[in-house]
């Protein structure tokens, strides 16, 4: 069986390793109670959200929100096991999970993709993209965050040895 390509989970682990601090200390934030994050964090994501024109983040609407509690409460807990999974390599055992994971990311980003390219942010309280280029820029923030997961579903799907196939005793 060929193995997977250890510069894919290389990348995959990386893209969970990196992702428990950005969840934890900055995606996390509009979710908690005004005080209980330290102030240098919470500059850091109004300072994150001017400079990329993203409302989203300082003042989500209900729907982002559930996504940032499906963060939270089911991608948080699966980002270290992941990242052990491709850091040591070859562990058919994230199949499943990696599946279930990108599939559900894939679907989240393409509706938070769709509302930054098609939403009127002129409405909102707070300064969203206004520009074309301004829309893109942010694009551009939050496409990695679809794009790896889509290789992971493709790499789980199609590699041959993340493929389990049981062989049968003949009788």
């Amino acid at each position: 069986m060929a193995a997977a390509p250890r510069w894919r989970e290389r990348l995959f682990a990386l893209y969970f390793l990196s992702h428990i601090p950005i969840t934890a200390l900055i995606d996390l934030q509009p979710l908690l109670p005004a005080g209980i994050v330290p102030q240098a964090l919470t500059d850091l994501l109004q300072q994150y959200a001017t400079a990329f024109r993203d409302p989203m983040m300082l003042q989500p609407p209900e729907w982002f929100k559930a996504f940032i509690y499906c963060e939270a409460f089911f991608q948080l807990p699966f980002f270290p096991i992941a990242a052990y999974a491709f850091l040591k390599g070859g562990c058919r055992w994230i199949r499943t999970p990696a599946i279930i994971y990108s599939t559900h990311v894939a679907t989240t980003l393409f509706a938070i993709l769709a509302h930054i390219l098609f939403h009127d942010f002129s409405r909102s309280e707070l300064a969203g993209p206004r520009t074309l280029r301004e829309r893109l820029v942010l694009l551009s923030i939050y496409l990695p965050y679809l794009l790896i997961p889509l290789l992971l579903l493709f790499t789980m799907l199609c590699n041959p040895h993340y493929k389990h196939v049981e062989k049968r005793k003949r009788k």
